[in-house]
C-alpha cells in the first residue's frame, strides 16, 4: 500500500512539474514574438495591444495565423491602403458584430466596447502589416 501511495505521489509531482508555469497559463496578452519591437514604443500599439489582450479577441483571432476569424496580419494587409475612415467602420463592426467580409462565420458583437477603444484596437491591428 505504501509503494502504491508513493508511486501516485511521484506521478502527481511529475505531472505538475511538466505543466506550463502559472505565468504562461495566465498570460492573456496578444503579444507575439514575431511582432516588431519598435512598435512597442507607439502609444496606439501599446494601448491597442492591452485592449485586445483584456477582451476576448484572441479567442477567435491570432496575430499570424487564421483561427476562427482572420489573422490580424491578414486584416492589416487587406486594409493597408484603405482610407482613414475605414478605422471607424471596422470599429463599428467590432462593436455591432458582422459577417461576410472574411467568410460565413459571424463575428460576435462586443457592445461593451466604446467606439474609441474599438478604434484603438483597429489601429493596433493595422500596425501589424
Amino acid at each position: 500500500m505504501v509503494n502504491r501511495y508513493s508511486f501516485l505521489v511521484l506521478l502527481l509531482v511529475s505531472f505538475i512539474a511538466c505543466q506550463s508555469s502559472p505565468k504562461q497559463l495566465n498570460d492573456t496578452s496578444a503579444e507575439s514574438s514575431t511582432e516588431p519591437a519598435a512598435s512597442v514604443k507607439d502609444p496606439v500599439y501599446t494601448k491597442g495591444l492591452a485592449l485586445v489582450g483584456k477582451n476576448d479577441c484572441m479567442t477567435c483571432h491570432k496575430i499570424d495565423d487564421k483561427l476562427i476569424g482572420p489573422s490580424y496580419k491578414d486584416v492589416a494587409k487587406k486594409y493597408a491602403n484603405a482610407p482613414n475612415n475605414v478605422v471607424a467602420a471596422l470599429a463599428a463592426i467590432v462593436i455591432k458584430g458582422g459577417s461576410g467580409n472574411w467568410g460565413n462565420v459571424p463575428m460576435t458583437p462586443h457592445a461593451s466596447l466604446s467606439q474609441e477603444d474599438a478604434e484603438t484596437m483597429i489601429r493596433y491591428i493595422l500596425t501589424l502589416k
